[in-house]
């Protein structure tokens, strides 16, 4: 619920105008390959953290789950600096921060669950590219 509740705050901040009149890279996907992919990553992140949880709780990977609950308010905030603020130099300092949230997240989900671990890999991969894009677009508006 923690995963859909952050996907939601990310959805009220969507691209609209703003966002349609910004030059962008010629490598710029489709906008609707956005909400399917991140509907996937964030089933499996949920699936990720819930492996954890049930196998070893809070008390046993509470630095593994307060690094997810970290990254998740990141990923959150991203929308909103980007969308909402229309910031995307701030945008990037997050998406940065959330990268190596991800990763640090992922190095301890593995000590506890290596499924759990591999299921936020391309996670990190969709976020390594966002992290392109946004540096494009920025660039390209500055």
């Amino acid at each position: 619920m923690v995963c859909f509740a952050a996907a939601q705050i990310g959805a009220i901040f969507r691209p609209g105008e703003w966002y349609a009149g910004l030059a962008k890279p010629s490598w710029n996907p489709p906008n609707n390959w956005f909400a399917p992919v991140w509907i996937a990553l964030y089933a499996m992140m949920a699936v990720a953290a819930a492996r954890v949880w049930r196998l070893k709780g809070f008390r046993g990977a509470g630095v593994a789950l307060g690094l997810f609950l970290i990254q998740l308010a990141l990923n959150a905030s991203w929308s909103f600096l980007f969308f909402g603020l229309h910031r995307p130099g701030w945008a990037l300092l997050d998406i940065v921060l959330l990268w190596l949230a991800i990763a640090a997240t992922i190095l301890e989900f593995r000590r506890h669950d290596r499924f759990a671990a591999g299921l936020l890999l391309p996670y990190l991969a969709w976020v390594s590219f966002a992290t392109a894009l946004n540096v494009a677009i920025w660039r390209l508006n500055r």
